[in-house]
């Protein structure tokens, strides 16, 4: 075969190595794109329609090129086809169906030749070099890493990583952070992405993991994980906290991050532009836990809501504006913390609260169950909050209240009950006014009440239920910490799921939803087996076979007749 040497093909290796020593991405690829580049410049030179192939010795520089052409009994194609006598020219061994090359001479590169090849080599390299970035950067996210300020666009920071770029985008910043070309700057790996232009690397200080990253450099018994840090929430350039357990009970997790002279924590605190950092210990009792997440603030007692996943704390009267912090900083921090919402109460908000439910709920029991005030007063101060409660509890527990005996607990069940049925009688009625179809009363956890609620929601056949996510369904409302009632700011109040309120799960959710669909796939079997039968062939039965089916048939029905003489004899 003839070889096709280009005059400069000791500058196309020196090109080929300075592109993959520049990029860091390998010399195969870069050879590659070459032999690409230069294969559609053949092919503009001898007809696009003519299948060309080239060969770069990635060594010498040698440059082979060729056509492949099919050897054919009649040809079709001129450019891709030769017939059996033209084909033994080209190689004397050539059969029927075989591939052959016909060599090419060498090519001179036009103008518009060698930019079109220029643009092929520069693609090729590029998406190579952005494969090489998203391979090396994509298992980083969530390390620490250093770079330069290149450039500042639209507020966004523009970060030179060395074999890369990061983004650091406005809300991912220190707030009133002044960063200027050139500066050197550490920032935590958020997220890489592959996307059409290229991989696209965010970079993250404002993170509360960037926080925790900084203390385990500047730490080294969190680095080692003798000591941990099980939560962290943070107010970026203003406040943050994290909450430290030390696994060896002979090390103090809050000292060893604080350092000789504060000399850790000031470490990170500088980083992170004086940011002040309250380290606290963490305690896996959730009131233990919000009790420190408040601090400096002193706490007088914590009461627990886990139906709302709420948390009342009460502080005394000096302490609230404590517990509260600027702008509501500190119990917002303590609810990041903690992952709770927070109400701050005081002593006599407290107090206020509890007497009016204390009132509310003996009111209830009054006209429930149809008994003194003395008596329904007796039952909320011995904890009971709701008729289910009553209704439901071991008839002991009643009995067991001083001054109860069982026939007085059996008798409060009894009303508890009756109350119960005449709550869900009168849902009943409202859920058909509502239009809600009986079919929905067999979805398992709904009782009356909630499709009550379903109902006035819109949702009022098994296919309106069918039709939700789990989420638009049961999902608890989002819960914000917040301050005294008086104090709270006027906002909407954040919305849920339909059937939030009832506390339901989203296992339980998920369940009610696929019941309601379960008809669905029902409904489809039948047509399923109805379009295969449509499509199953039909076909006659021989002739011969038929008739011996018909004499089987007059034999069966003789035999039966004989015996129907027998039995009447």
């Amino acid at each position: 075969m003839a070889t096709a040497v280009t005059a400069n093909r000791a500058e196309l290796i020196a090109i080929a190595n300075s592109v993959a020593s520049e990029k860091m991405i390998d010399k195969a690829i870069v050879i590659e794109a070459m032999e690409d580049a230069i294969q559609r410049a053949a092919r503009s030179r001898y007809g696009a329609e003519n299948d060309i192939r080239a060969k770069l010795d990635p060594n010498t520089g040698d440059l082979r090129l060729w056509r492949v052409v099919e050897v054919v009994e009649a040809v079709d194609d001129y450019f891709k086809q030769v017939d059996v006598k033209g084909a033994q020219k080209l190689q004397k061994d050539a059969a029927l169906g075989d591939f052959i090359v016909d060599p090419l001479p060498p090519i001179e590169f036009g103008r518009i030749a060698a930019q079109a090849a220029k643009q092929v080599i520069f693609q090729k390299v590029r998406d190579a070099e952005r494969e090489r970035q998203f391979e090396e950067y994509k298992d980083r996210a969530g390390e620490i890493i250093t770079g330069v300020v290149k450039r500042v666009e639209f507020g966004h920071v523009v970060v030179d990583l060395g074999r890369a770029e990061g983004v650091i985008r406005r809300d991912a910043q220190i707030p009133r952070e002044v960063v200027r070309v050139n500066d050197r700057i550490r920032s935590l790996i958020l997220n890489v992405r592959r996307e059409n232009r290229g991989p696209q690397i965010f970079l993250s200080r404002a993170h509360p993991d960037f926080m925790k990253k900084l203390f385990a450099q500047e730490v080294p018994e969190i680095y080692d994980g003798i000591i941990e840090i099980k939560a962290a929430a943070r107010d970026p350039g203003s406040r943050a906290k994290i909450g430290v357990i030390s696994h060896d009970s002979s090390i103090d997790p809050v000292g060893a991050c604080v350092g000789m002279k504060g000399s850790r924590v000031q470490a990170v605190v500088q980083e992170m532009q004086g940011e002040k950092i309250d380290i606290i210990p963490w305690s896996p009792d959730i009131a233990t836990f919000v009790v420190n997440a408040l601090q400096p603030a002193s706490v007088s007692r914590v009461v627990i809501d886990e139906e709302e996943e709420r948390i009342e704390v009460v502080v005394p009267d000096d302490q609230l504006s404590l517990a509260i912090g600027r702008r509501g900083q500190n119990v917002r921090l303590a609810s990041q913390l903690t992952g709770k919402a927070i109400d701050i109460l005081t002593e006599a908000d407290a107090s206020e609260k509890r007497q009016k439910d204390f009132v509310e709920r003996s009111a209830m029991f009054e006209k429930e169950l149809d008994v003194d005030e003395t008596l329904a007063q007796l039952l909320v101060a011995e904890g009971f909050t709701n008729l289910e409660e009553v209704a439901y509890v071991e008839v002991e527990e009643i009995a067991g209240i001083e001054g109860f005996d069982e026939d007085l607990a059996g008798e409060l069940q009894n009303r508890a009950t009756e109350a119960l049925e005449r709550r869900d009688a009168a849902s009943r009625e409202e859920r058909t006014a509502l239009g809600v179809e009986d079919a929905l009363i067999d979805m398992p956890y709904l009782n009356e009440a909630m499709l009550v609620t379903l109902g006035k929601a819109g949702i009022k056949t098994l296919d309106d239920l069918a039709d939700l996510a789990t989420d638009e369904l049961v999902e608890k409302k989002r819960v914000e910490p917040r301050r005294r009632n008086d104090d709270a700011p006027k906002r909407p109040e954040p919305k849920g799921g339909i059937l939030a309120e009832y506390g339901l799960s989203d296992e339980q959710g998920n369940e009610i939803i696929m019941a309601a669909r379960a008809h669905w796939f029902e409904d489809e079997a039948p047509e399923a087996d109805a379009d295969a039968a449509d499509e199953a062939p039909v076909e006659a039965a021989p002739a011969e076979d038929t008739a011996a089916d018909d004499a089987a048939a007059d034999d069966a029905a003789e035999s039966t007749d004989a015996k129907s003489e027998d039995d009447k004899a």
